[in-house]
């Protein structure tokens, strides 16, 4: 509670300075161990040295991608738990995020050495730096089980409030990566191998180091018995972290198309095609500094933006928006500088070898990161959007730029060879923030008039005491007068009823805006519920929520309808879990009665609710909504409402008496 209020009352710009500076630093520790390699490799190897990184470059994101699809889920599903002071499984979640990792790795290493060769040339390699791909990939892809695990770890740690541990773990494996390639290249003559050892080696101690925080973990023990599969955990984990991997995905899809073209132009140009390949790669990691660091202002006001938002606080949510793109606009601008007055200086930092290959690469380089601004602003907006639970606004944009990029890189060159791969990325950056500033607009106007309607909550809704008893949930399909039935079992048994209630009691306690609370199980994200529920300010709302259907619980016998309460509330041993179904004939009827649809609006209505509360109830639990076998009574409503109610009341009373 302290800290929500400290989000909603402290200055925006101090609490973004605290919350991205760490943010930022993490996310250019993560990408030193590729960039120090291709420093070192270009100015000890050659430019083909660093081509031979690149080619291997998209495996080693799939696997980053994949340890943060499982060490980005089992860290939200961490603070959540935490959150909802349900602690017990979270030594679950981290032992079977660290499994998923470690097998995915070995799936990794089997696929690349059992591909070999084969596998390099389809993501790009050439005749002239297939045997230098080889040498360095085939010693990184032995490290890839631990290396993942490592970075899966890592995002745990932080979750566990451990977040200078995680940072000093990573910090140690990049500083012995930088110590030890000019080492293994120059002194010891190993070459692109070895920037390879030098890299695992770093690898091997940040993941030695991270395995060490498990004996001293704040909010769970791991033990054996952490590591036994559990599908259902497992799943909400992968839900979590699936908005992280797809990020890590786009990125492969874009690395491996523009190698195949860069190769496939270059062969036919006067630069060849080592030559393009190799300045793509070194600009890529300029282009990846910059983006990370744009990326990091986002992300560190995530947990801010959120809570202010879902708490109705508009005027700090826009001058939020106003500060993140403030200072990734004048971190651009100073790069874009940079980059275009001093280009040179960049490429020769990566090594410059030959002045064929250092003509094509300063102009390529002005060109490719002329719009980098662009770029950044469009994929912030893209996390701000995630950061209010717009996730079917946020997704499309966040990949909008991607699909463009690919898109104009198959086209472009067909008409301007081999720099029109370059060219496409500024193509592609005009039109992503055009629709992008469409977006934000309209986004604009609609926080406008969020303030203009917001009214102070009235907090009118308090916790009615009741005596000690039975606890009834009450989950029911859509059309199935659930609710009703729920207000005539309380108003039979005399105790009380909780329903819309809650939202205002979670509003009340939590200081979020009760109509933001309420709609979190809404049916308007049909496509992207899964990542509309992963976000950060849902999961606020979901904290704040079970708190409340706890805190009501305590205080006596009721009833509560909906909201999940029945996993909420699994480990009360007066608890009563009900049912309540019936045929989608009889529901649709009885929507077209209460909400004057048509047959076929009823219909659909039906389908998008029961569609929304079964994903809501699968996000938090990793349960199928609607299980017969996790109910103590399941009935069809089609009988009678009164007669639903009768039943229940029985069983109540019988099961009170024995």
């Amino acid at each position: 509670m302290e800290q929500n209020n400290y989000l909603g009352t402290e200055k925006v710009g101090i609490l973004l300075k605290q919350f991205a500076i760490p943010c930022i630093f993490s996310l250019i520790i993560s990408c030193l161990y590729n960039i120090v390699d291709q420093i070192f490799v270009g100015n000890g190897v050659g430019y083909l040295g660093n081509a031979a990184t690149g080619v291997i470059f998209p495996i080693t994101v799939i696997g980053w991608g994949v340890s943060l699809f499982f060490g980005d889920g089992a860290a939200a599903d961490l603070s959540v738990s935490f959150g909802k002071n349900e602690t017990q499984d979270i030594h679950t979640s981290v032992g079977n995020s660290m499994l998923g990792s470690f097998f995915c790795g070995l799936i990794i290493i089997a696929i690349s050495y059992l591909w070999g060769d084969n596998l390099l040339r389809l993501i790009g390699a050439t005749d002239a730096n297939l045997s230098l791909a080889h040498d360095y990939g085939f010693i990184i892809y032995a490290m890839m089980p631990l290396a993942l695990v490592q970075n899966t770890l890592a995002s745990i740690i932080r979750a566990d409030g451990s977040p200078r541990y995680a940072m000093c773990a990573m910090l140690v494996g990049a500083v012995i990566n930088i110590i030890g390639d000019p080492v293994a290249i120059f002194a010891l003559g190993l070459g692109i191998k070895g920037a390879a050892y030098a890299t695992i080696l770093g690898q091997f101690v940040s993941f030695i180091i991270c395995i060490s925080y498990l004996t001293r973990s704040r909010t769970f023990k791991i033990s054996l018995k952490s590591f036994r599969p559990n599908a259902g955990i497992l799943k909400r984990v992968m839900a979590l972290g699936t908005s992280s991997f797809l990020t890590q995905l786009s990125i492969v899809i874009i690395t491996v198309i523009n190698n195949i073209l860069l190769v496939k132009y270059g062969a036919v140009s006067v630069y060849g095609a080592d030559i393009p390949l190799a300045a793509f790669v070194v600009i890529m990691k300029l282009f990846q500094i910059v983006l990370n660091i744009a990326i990091g202002i986002a992300a560190g006001a995530q947990p801010i933006v959120g809570y202010n938002y879902g708490a109705g606080k508009f005027d700090r949510v826009q001058e939020l928006l106003k500060l993140i793109i403030k200072w990734t606009a004048i971190v651009c601008v100073i790069c874009t500088v940079l980059f275009e007055a001093f280009p040179l200086l960049f490429i020769k930092m990566f090594g410059a070898d030959g002045e064929l290959y250092t003509q094509f690469a300063v102009l390529c380089l002005r060109i490719y990161l002329s719009l980098i601004i662009f770029t950044c602003v469009q994929k912030v907006c893209a996390i701000f959007l995630q950061s209010i639970g717009h996730a079917k606004a946020a997704a499309p944009l966040s990949v909008l730029r991607d699909v463009l990029l690919i898109a104009f890189s198959l086209i472009v060159p067909v008409f301007g060879g081999v720099t029109g791969i370059f060219w496409a990325a500024p193509i592609a950056d005009i039109i992503a923030i055009s629709i992008t500033g469409i977006v934000m607009v309209r986004l604009w106007k609609a926080l406008e008039q969020e303030k203009q309607k917001s009214q102070p909550e009235t907090g009118g809704q308090t916790i009615q005491d009741s005596t000690p008893g039975v606890i009834i949930t009450i989950a029911r399909e859509h059309g199935t007068a659930g609710k009703q039935i729920g207000q005539l079992v309380a108003k039979g048994l005399n105790i009380p009823c909780y329903y819309k209630e809650m939202t205002a009691i979670a509003a009340k306690e939590s200081g979020l805006a009760s109509e933001f609370i309420s709609n979190i199980n809404s049916d308007e994200n049909a496509v992207m519920r899964d990542l509309y529920l992963s976000t950060n300010v849902i999961q606020q709302a979901v904290i704040a929520q079970d708190k409340v259907i706890k805190k009501i619980a305590e205080a006596g016998s009721c009833v509560i309808v909906g909201r999940s309460a029945d996993y909420v509330l699994r480990h009360k041993k007066n608890l009563v879990r009900i049912f309540i179904y019936a045929p989608k004939d009889y529901r649709t009827k009885k929507v077209m009665e209460m909400y004057g649809d048509t047959w076929e609006e009823g219909k659909k209505n039906i389908e998008r609710s029961d569609a929304a509360r079964a994903a809501y109830y699968r996000n938090i639990s990793g349960r199928k909504w609607g299980d017969p076998h996790q109910y103590e009574l399941c009935i069809d409503s089609s009988i009678g409402t009164q007669k639903c109610v009768d039943v229940i009341v029985k069983y109540i009373s019988e099961r009170s008496v024995s």
